[in-house]
């Protein structure tokens, strides 16, 4: 998944997240305006052990409607409770009323002339249990939480719920499709078997990457498999069409496995800037850095680049939380970095094989991406209590940053146990 090192030397503490699903709690933050009249209802959601994308895909069934009428601000944990808001276009209460799916709640909240989109959040507070701590772990609970506070934070990793941890999978079908091989994308998504999957999984999948029957796959796959099933129906009714096979998928969905490279991508560069020891809380010649925007976080949309001349200033803002350093999501605009940086992007460009012009994506155009910048800092300090072989840990993390990548440091747990 990229992720190739850690911030602080000391040793972690272990253990395993989510033994109860109550373990770990996420909470919405967001500024979404909600009045009294408008074509969308505004409700609050809370699920229990959901998939955001299984969960949407079963309301809109409920609901008689298409999912491109709900609107989410972002993907939340499925192995937790998760409360976040929700817009449903031309619904009303009545009609959410007559809604019964297992482990889930939805309150109204309001009404608005605006959906919910993706972003449509200021980040979320986690409230989380970690259970059977390794025995003498409160020192070096103790040790990371005084070296993570003397940098500022963690490394920014996209977590590993981004690829999948039983499965992950996600960033390789997006290679697959920047690289323009759409069919090996199809075959990777439904047919390639990971060692962490059932005997069941691994052996229908590994049927159908030998032979290509989609139609024995149809009948063999289990139910649970419903977006890879949804892929073999297309293709037994349109042999061949792959690229058609992946617009029968949401196109939430779809814009994932793109998605999901580039955040593969940003994971190496991080973590070969930690391997060759550049500070993460220093700026160097050739780095980028962002400013802060709104809620006093990174606005990447105001950068500069960090030269000879504006370093001293650079550093003092650093300092001062006034400006971010930032690597690259790779997209089809990027500009490679000067310096050590842009000698590390390039490098991972080539033993990738792909080149900056490939995420146009012309096999598929509506999966291009420009590309990004995003801070390499996470700036979080967790409010942290342990005792008796556990550790409770509360903070806020804005959007698009992963719980998963703050417990990591203070874990050094194999991702399954995260799971």
């Amino acid at each position: 998944m990229g992720i190739e090192a850690y911030l602080t030397d000391d040793d972690g503490i272990g253990g395993d997240l989510r033994v109860d699903v109550g373990d770990f709690r996420v909470n919405e933050l967001s500024d979404f305006k909600v009045g009294k009249d408008g074509e969308f209802l505004i409700v609050r959601l809370t699920k229990e052990n959901w998939e955001t994308h299984h969960l949407l895909r079963d309301i809109s069934r409920a609901l008689g409607i298409s999912e491109e009428r709900i609107g989410i601000a972002g993907t939340k944990d499925k192995r937790a409770v998760t409360t976040q808001l929700m817009s449903l276009r031309g619904i009303s209460e009545e009609q959410l009323a007559g809604i019964d799916l297992p482990r889930i709640k939805l309150e109204p909240v309001g009404r608005s002339n605006k959906d919910i989109g993706l972003g449509d959040l200021r980040g979320n507070e986690f409230d989380i249990t970690i259970s059977h701590m390794e025995p003498g772990s409160g020192e070096r609970l103790k040790a990371i939480e005084r070296s993570t506070e003397a940098v500022g934070g963690v490394p920014n990793f996209f977590g590993y719920q981004r690829f999948g941890i039983v499965r992950p999978v996600t960033h390789l079908v997006g290679k697959k499709l920047v690289q323009g091989d759409v069919e090996g994308a199809a075959m990777t998504y439904i047919a390639r078997s990971f060692p962490g999957e059932t005997a069941e999984n691994r052996e229908v999948r590994d049927f159908v990457w030998n032979t290509h029957d989609f139609r024995e796959g149809i009948r063999i796959y289990p139910f649970n498999l419903r977006y890879e099933r949804t892929m073999m129906h297309h293709l037994v009714e349109k042999p061949g069409d792959y690229a058609g096979a992946f617009h029968s998928l949401s196109p939430k969905l779809l814009k994932l496995f793109v998605h999901a490279y580039q955040s593969y991508l940003f994971n190496k560069l991080l973590s070969q800037r930690m391997l060759d020891s550049i500070s993460l809380a220093d700026p160097v010649e050739g780095d980028v850095v962002c400013f802060t925007g709104e809620h006093l976080g990174p606005d990447t949309s105001k950068l500069e680049p960090v030269t000879k001349k504006n370093l001293p200033d650079i550093k003092f803002l650093v300092k001062r939380k006034r400006a971010y350093i930032t690597l690259p999501l790779i997209g089809k605009d990027t500009v490679i970095d000067s310096g050590k940086t842009g000698e590390e992007e390039r490098k991972i460009l080539e033993e990738e094989g792909v080149k900056v012009s490939d995420f146009s994506v012309n096999i598929m155009p509506d999966l291009a991406s420009s590309g990004l910048r995003r801070e390499i800092l996470l700036r979080v300090k967790p409010e942290i209590n342990s005792g008796q072989g556990t550790a409770h840990l509360k903070f806020f993390l804005p959007k698009g940053s992963y719980a998963t990548t703050v417990l990591r440091e203070f874990m050094k747990a194999n991702p399954e146990h995260m799971d």
